[in-house]
């Protein structure tokens, strides 16, 4: 398989309290489920709470450790 795309995607805000992490990582996911794409995604300041084993996830919030968990497996994923 040829890399045709190649995405760099960085999140600095905490996993929960607004929508940008969790958009983020809805991004991710759909296009490493793409052929010849590579995500790369780079977790800064708040942002590498996103990684954080064990949260205890808010009501009304998605588990942004398990989308994390899955974008690696698959992608690449840096703090």
């Amino acid at each position: 398989m040829e890399i045709t795309k190649k995405y760099l995607l960085v999140i600095n805000d905490a996993p929960y309290g607004n929508e940008r992490p969790y958009n983020a990582l809805r991004l991710a996911l759909n296009l490493v489920k793409r052929e010849g794409v590579q995500v790369k995604m780079f977790l800064m300041a708040d942002g590498v709470f996103c990684a954080r084993n064990g949260q205890k996830t808010p009501d009304g919030y998605y588990n942004i450790e398990r989308m994390i968990k899955s974008i690696a497996k698959r992608g690449e994923v840096a703090t």
